[in-house]
């Protein structure tokens, strides 16, 4: 597929198709559709509205917003005005916000719908804020003022292919947040990467996911411009299943945490047993797992995915008995979100990222760590040489993953090389590996798997809300569990116990990244007293 510039690419998709619909917001229930003819005034017209403030090429404007229709408006017209954009999370916090806004030299800030705009009040450096059209948002500047007074901006900017387009803060478990310099050519390598997935007309997404994660921007905002797909943007938590089923999914990208929870609310109505039972039936089975999809929101859904970190096989193997065949993603921020897919989703393959994603390429260090190469990969970390020549052999990105070749082709993520712990045994383990065989267990939603420097390692596990079972038939299956695992892995892995957590890990509880990665330092932390206690008995409870 040829790769234009994404304002570039923004531009011909209004001039073939204006009318069109594109967007599709939702405010207090009430649905409005925007065709990329009006998307196109609004962002030339911000656009202009920016280029009167003043800034200079190149500046750096950020967004801090839950996802909306206004973010992707936001997006293009700061390009279009010869800026660029800085995405910030909307669940960041106080010490996060300083950081990315200082770090990057922003000028200005488009406030969106946040849950709490404290953290924003007391980090931002007294910059100008633009409020996005929604209540309880102050801010200097109001967008439909700037809709009101500015025409629409004729003279937009088209940056080469090469120059940078956003500068993206990695959402990393460890240390400051790194600034991730892509550029227009890393967007559309990334943005093209699953049109294999996608089908040639009528694509229908819903967004989600944070927008300033780069699977998000990339995988949806940024493919929508590149491949025939309409965007509906989720109005707020409470209303997730309800926009779901509005929109008509054809395609949906989720982490591997939503999708264990899908499963925990299907199995707090259907016991697992009965439900297996159900769906072995001829016939029988197959009407009841297309009601199950059809409740979920998946009726007309034709492409799954899973990405930013590992999920079970047995999860993927559990939805593809609903008809649910999850193809799985990697990719990192460095990579513009796109490195490999099992997509379309190839069964065979289940449980691996399938094969590299368009020009990429993979190899393999003498340590196991994958090396890769290709359009969607990264120059630079922002005002950060020493972290830029500490990331690259040559041409070749390094990952910080451990991965493996399978037989088939297929690649296969093992884990960090960090996340490697040692035992008091002098041994290593590979914690990875272990979680994921624990995730076999429908009860365990979230698990991690600690022990550096103790004589075996242990997991900590979060159950899944409302299974509606016993202590004594979950503690029975997680025996179970936890001797199954234990014959399977080598004899400095087996775990000595199950620690069963009173409450999930969380991005608000600072023990998950925004992108629901594991915190791993600040989880063995937290329950540091836990993991100490000698007591006694292979399942625990808090």
């Amino acid at each position: 597929m040829t790769k234009l510039h994404p304002v570039r690419q923004f531009i011909d998709r209004v001039a073939s198709s204006p009318n069109a619909p594109y967007l599709h917001q939702a405010k207090s229930g009430q649905w409005q559709t925007y065709a990329w003819a009006e998307v196109d005034t609004q962002a030339r017209k911000i656009a202009s509205a920016l280029q009167d403030q003043g800034y200079a090429p190149g500046d750096r404007i950020a967004i801090l917003a839950k996802n909306s229709m206004e973010w992707i408006v936001s997006d293009i017209a700061i390009a279009m005005a010869g800026y660029i954009s800085v995405p910030i999370y909307a669940t960041a916090g106080e010490s996060t916000i300083n950081y990315v806004l200082n770090h990057s030299g922003s000028k200005a800030v488009f406030v969106g719908k946040l849950d709490d705009y404290a953290p924003l009040k007391a980090a931002n450096p007294g910059l100008p804020t633009i409020g996005y059209p929604y209540d309880k948002i102050e801010a200097d500047h109001d967008w439909n003022d700037w809709l009101e007074k500015y025409p629409p901006l004729d003279d937009v900017c088209i940056p080469e292919l090469e120059d940078m387009y956003t500068l993206v803060y990695t959402s990393g478990s460890t240390g400051n947040p790194k600034g991730v310099v892509l550029s227009g050519l890393n967007l559309a390598a990334a943005a093209t990467a699953l049109s294999d997935g996608y089908a040639e007309k009528g694509n229908r997404m819903l967004s989600y996911l944070p927008m300033a994660h780069i699977t998000e921007r990339s995988l949806v905002t940024m493919a929508s411009l590149y491949m025939d797909i309409q965007i509906f943007f989720n109005e707020s938590l409470e209303t997730f299943l309800d926009d779901l089923k509005h929109a008509k999914v054809t395609g949906f990208i989720t982490v591997p945490r939503l999708w264990a929870k899908f499963q925990s609310q299907i199995l707090a109505k259907v016991p697992d047993k009965r439900l297996q039972r159900i769906l072995s039936i001829p016939v029988v089975g197959k009407l009841f797992a297309k009601k199950l999809r059809q409740q979920l929101g998946f009726g007309d859904c034709a492409f799954y995915g899973s990405g930013t970190a590992p999920i079970p096989p047995s999860l993927l193997e559990w939805w593809q008995r609903l008809g649910v065949n999850i193809g799985e993603g990697w990719g990192m921020t460095e990579l513009a979100g796109a490195g490999a897919g099992n997509t379309p989703c190839d069964v065979s393959r289940l449980g691996t990222i399938g094969a590299p994603f368009g020009d990429m390429e993979f190899k393999l260090a003498d340590s196991g760590e994958l090396l890769v190469r290709g359009s969607s990969v990264f120059k630079e970390y922002y005002n950060n040489p020493e972290a830029t020549a500490g990331s690259f052999d040559g041409e070749w990105f390094k990952t910080g993953d451990k991965a493996v070749q399978n037989s088939n082709g297929s690649w296969s993520i093992t884990g960090r090389v960090k996340e490697q712990f040692k035992t008091g045994k002098g041994k290593y383990v590979a914690p990875v590996p272990i979680e994921s065989l624990l995730g076999a267990n429908v009860y365990i939603e979230q698990c991690c798997v600690v022990g550096s420097g103790m004589p075996q390692p242990l997991a900590l596990v979060a159950l899944a809300e409302g299974h509606g079972q016993s202590q004594q038939l979950v503690e029975q299956s997680l025996l179970e569990t936890l001797e199954s695992v234990n014959g399977d892995v080598e004899g400095h892995e087996r775990l000595d116990r199950l620690i069963v957590v009173k409450e999930p890990w969380s991005i608000e509880n600072g023990l998950l990244t925004p992108t629901l990665k594991l915190k791993r330092t600040e989880i063995e932390s937290a329950h540091q007293a836990l993991v100490t206690d000698a007591k006694s008995g292979k399942v625990v409870w808090e």
